[in-house]
């Protein structure tokens, strides 16, 4: 198990991701994939008010109402750590005072629960002050409705004047930090933004894990066409640095005899920080490379051997 930064959360070293439930995992596929993942002694799930909007039809919160539907079904609330985000949605955007208390009413009543574990401001809204951010969601939590807060794409300079803000207030500070960042995509995380993390003691939650899918090997020369929503984005890193990448997991893959996957998500939990990388399966068929990535082994050479082959 791992810890999430100072927090009392103990969690296996993966984060379910929640983006596809009611995308591309229907109701069902969902369910059974939560099913299969609590089996495994999985239970911390990343969610957002604003999955999944981009759908067509789809007014957002798709993702936490699947969820709420699931636990009220399993009856399984206290069993599970729930992460959701608030700033992306349109209609609920930026992180004014008036839209998280409003966005954290409508997650809590999608999610079918009285408090979240984790709740993120899912994106640096510069049209808010700050501290008009950070207070909010320190209500949040003085209310009860959060267990934490937490921080995703926020620049290295103003994550650290938000934990300042926070604690010359005395209120809630961030505990955790969810970047971009992967085998092939460094340069947001490593470096200042990292050194803070570390320095501060936020747990890392690191999304587009394995860059759309082209850390799992399924992106290659000559290889047949993945029917994935994700394609696109896979495909642009099928360049030489991507081929040099793919190259060294497919030997530390077949070192171990395990999956391209695994060793990817082992290299990324290893990292500075990171507690538990996000990464989605839309169907259980899927879980079994994400579950081993959370308890593969990598030697410090395999390690090594790794990084350089993405620099």
């Amino acid at each position: 198990m791992a810890r999430i930064g100072t927090t009392d959360l103990d969690v296996l070293p993966l984060n379910l991701g929640g983006n596809v439930f009611g995308w591309t995992a229907d109701e069902d596929a969902s369910f059974a994939v939560l099913d299969a993942f609590a089996a495994a002694g999985g239970s911390f799930v990343d969610t957002a008010d604003v999955y999944s909007e981009w759908v067509p039809g789809h007014e957002g919160g798709e993702s936490e109402a699947v969820l709420g539907r699931w636990m009220g079904a399993r009856g399984n609330r206290a069993d599970v750590v729930i992460a959701t985000k608030v700033g992306k949605l349109s209609t609920r955007r930026g992180t004014s005072r008036d839209v998280v208390r409003a966005a954290v009413e409508d997650s809590l009543k999608r999610l079918g629960t009285d408090y979240v574990d984790l709740y993120y401001a899912h994106e640096d809204d510069q049209e808010t002050p700050l501290e008009e951010t950070v207070v909010a969601l320190g209500e949040v939590v003085a209310e009860g409705k959060a267990r934490y807060v937490a921080a995703s794409n926020f620049s290295p300079e103003r994550l650290a004047e938000a934990l300042r803000i926070a604690d010359d207030l005395g209120v809630a500070r961030f505990v955790a930090l969810q970047p971009h960042y992967n085998l092939v995509h460094r340069d947001e995380y490593e470096g200042p933004l990292q050194e803070l993390a570390v320095r501060e003691g936020l747990g890392v939650l690191p999304y587009s894990s394995l860059a759309s899918g082209f850390l799992t090997g399924k992106y290659r020369d000559g290889a047949d066409a993945v029917d994935s929503p994700r394609a696109g984005s896979a495909g642009r890193y099928l360049d030489d640095r991507g081929r040099r990448v793919l190259a060294a997991l497919d030997e530390v893959a077949a070192a171990h005899g395990t999956s391209v996957t695994a060793v990817s998500l082992a290299w990324l939990r290893v990292q500075p920080g990171v507690v538990a990388p996000i990464a989605s399966a839309r169907s259980v068929a899927q879980l079994p490379d994400l579950l081993a990535g959370a308890t593969l082994a990598l030697t410090d050479d395999e390690v090594v051997a790794l990084s350089a082959a993405a620099s």
